[in-house]
């Protein structure tokens, strides 16, 4: 056989060793050291060198070299040298005897003149150069061969090269919006971010600085649109897990099979649906904070497993028998009166006690009116941005309709309100006939259950809940039980609709 022939097999071996090792999952400089030790002992191409090019100025450095004792601190300038003119170039540059080429510098002191020289550029999309791979072959024979083997090489390392480059781009593009997202988490979070200078915000404030530097389990207590949620997220953010994950769930959203998979995560083949392996939120949240919001509404069944969870950090998932440790802040929320559940057997005493560690009291609205002003503000501006940066702004009548109104629905029924009137007016000035449109005047004063409402049909479609609860109590002689059953309700949930529709229970 040809020595011709024994070139191109040994350089076909060569190129399927370079492929192999491209696609094998050792970092970028490994690969390259392995290609080069590769060409210098199979194909003859020896001291093989790889520089790649520095995005910022483009000067190249010496990413690898075959060959010990090697001063890999040099940089070459564009044009610098013959490394420089394959750069320049953008082309393969071949010299026949290193001692004839005026260009070649001999920096490293690695080469023998007398032999040839080859450097290949790595290129990339539209001719970008990108570094440059060099070699020395072991004699002058067949080195137009040689060189166009050395191209094909220096295409795989560039391909490879180029698409980590892309990987790592997009990976410190992800990680700066994480960060930056992040950032404005805790912007937003900040406790100056929640609204309120009254006597009970106050003392709310001081709780929440306090339990922020702690690990302690917190139990947010208060009415429907009090903010509760919002105090979680100032916690977390404002705490040493504030670089964790802070997930939430709704638990009075999800029937039991459905929280428990929520929560602890399932296996697969654990129920009808379940595909694949799915952690939970327990699980999601290892080194951060979950917030279980409305968990007064969890069953008593349910009780038990979240009572093991709080207790030792330990669960499994659904159809799982692997016991699973995490180490997860809890931050709960309720609107329920706990300790009556308790007294009726509603709610587990273990797990009160387990939750109710640190408790924090939301004040209704109605006992912090004087916040109203400064809520107002705020929230007129993040339903200004909602309405594409239009100027709202609230006159002296409407406001003074506002601080006299009881707010049953909390901040979020003002945000409701104010949201409702923005929308009602034509130049975005909120003044009392606009508030008037939205009803909200002709409902001030009605704060306690009114005597009239003995003989109300319960079906009148013109009735809201409130009437109806109020009327179905009236006619009951104010017993909650019986009033239920006419509203087809438990007592259970009657008591819930009394205590978020803001409802005044009369002693009879």
């Amino acid at each position: 056989m040809s020595e011709r022939l024994l070139l191109v097999e040994s350089e076909l071996d060569t190129l399927f060793l370079v492929s192999q090792l491209l696609n094998s999952t050792f970092d970028l400089r490994n690969k390259l050291k392995g290609i080069l030790e590769i060409l210098h002992k199979r194909s003859g191409l020896n001291f093989g060198m790889i520089t790649l090019r520095d995005v910022d100025d483009d000067s190249m450095s010496i990413c690898e070299i075959y060959g010990e004792d090697i001063d890999r601190s040099i940089r070459y300038q564009p044009g610098e040298g013959l490394v420089g003119a394959i750069l320049d170039e953008g082309s393969t540059i071949v010299v026949e005897r290193i001692a004839d080429e005026p260009r070649f510098l001999s920096r490293l002191g690695l080469y023998n003149p007398d032999l040839p020289f080859i450097g290949s550029p790595l290129a990339v999309e539209q001719g970008e150069v990108v570094g440059i791979l060099a070699a020395q072959p072991c004699d002058a024979s067949f080195l137009g061969e040689r060189a166009r083997f050395m191209e094909m090489v220096a295409n795989l390392i560039a391909h490879s090269v180029n698409s980590l480059r892309v990987m790592e781009r997009k990976h410190l593009e992800l990680t700066s919006e994480r960060d930056y997202l992040k950032q404005a988490l805790v912007k937003n979070y900040r406790f100056e971010n929640i609204i309120g200078h009254s006597e009970p915000m106050l003392k709310v404030f001081d709780i929440i600085r306090q339990v922020a530097k702690w690990h302690t389990t917190v139990l947010i207590r208060g009415e429907s649109g009090t903010g509760k949620e919002v105090v979680a997220n100032a916690i977390h953010f404002n705490s040493a897990c504030a670089n964790g994950p802070f997930l939430k769930l709704n638990c009075a959203a999800l029937p039991d099979t459905l929280l428990e998979s929520e929560l602890f995560g399932h296996e697969k083949g654990a129920f009808s649906g379940a595909i694949g392996l799915r952690k939970g939120r327990f699980e999601l949240a290892d080194n951060g904070t979950l917030f279980l919001d409305e968990v007064g509404e969890i069953s008593a069944s349910f009780q038990a497993k979240l009572l093991r969870v709080l207790q030792e950090g330990e669960f499994e998932r659904v159809g799982g028998v692997r016991t699973l440790k995490v180490n997860v802040r809890i931050i709960a929320a309720t609107n329920r009166p706990l300790e009556q559940d308790v007294a009726d057997g509603l709610f587990r005493e273990d797990l009160y006690y387990r939750l109710n560690v640190m408790p924090i009291i939301m004040p209704p609205l109605r006992e912090r009116i004087e916040d109203v002003p400064e809520l107002t503000t705020f929230l007129l501006n993040r339903i200004s941005k909602h309405q594409g940066g239009r100027p709202l702004e609230v006159k002296e009548s409407a406001m003074r309709i506002l601080m006299k109104h009881h707010w049953p629905g909390n901040v979020r029924e003002l945000e409701n309100r104010l949201e409702r009137a923005a929308i009602m007016s034509t130049d975005g000035v909120i003044d009392r006939d606009v508030l008037v449109t939205t009803g909200l005047e002709s409902e001030i004063g009605i704060t306690r259950p009114l005597p009239s409402m003995k003989h109300i049909d319960l079906q009148d479609e013109d009735l809201d809940e409130r009437e109806r609860v109020i009327a179905a109590l009236e006619q009951c002689g104010w017993v909650q039980a019986k009033a239920a059953r006419l509203l087809d309700m438990t007592p259970r949930q009657i008591a819930y609709r009394i205590q978020t529709l803001n409802i005044s229970v009369k002693q009879i």
